[in-house]
């Protein structure tokens, strides 16, 4: 048996996984904590183990359909799902945070409107923009910036 990549209605993965539960074939539906909620790593889609007779899993309710290559199912490596399940914990897959930058890390700005002042990194926006804080006027301002515009201190240093 091979894994394959089943691809499910919107918000209907976990019946999916049931159903194909049910004809005894094994599912993996990674899931993350993303803003206080559980949502699925690859939304909308399943892997699935199957064997030669994928048939059944096409016509599954909530199956869209398998990713093909050419007239079979496109085969997904075992390696590949065992490094996500590596990842896991407690049952969500824990993905590495970048090592650049830490919250109240000093850091500067290199381009933009705001090049040359320094500030303190405030973490990430949800528009993956790194936030800032900058003293402006003599108080704290928060801003926004591409993730190049900005660098921390110690690595100019180097």
């Amino acid at each position: 048996m091979t894994w394959a990549v089943v691809q499910c209605e919107s918000q209907q993965e976990r019946a999916v996984c049931l159903l194909l539960a049910r004809m005894t074939l094994p599912t993996y539906f990674p899931r993350i904590r993303l803003r206080k909620r559980i949502v699925g790593l690859f939304p909308g889609y399943v892997f699935c183990q199957i064997g030669p007779q994928f048939y059944p899993v096409m016509w599954t309710p909530h199956v869209i359909r398998l990713l093909m290559a050419g007239d079979r199912p496109a085969k997904l490596g075992d390696e590949i799902i065992s490094s996500i399940r590596r990842l896991e914990h407690r049952g969500l897959v824990k993905l590495p945070q970048p090592a650049r930058l830490r919250p109240g890390q000093a850091v500067k700005v290199i381009r933009g409107s705001f090049q040359g002042l320094l500030g303190l990194y405030d973490g990430q926006s949800s528009k993956d923009r790194e936030r800032v804080l900058l003293d402006l006027l003599g108080r704290k301002v928060r801003i926004e910036l591409s993730a190049a515009d900005v660098v921390p201190i110690q690595e100019l240093v180097q």
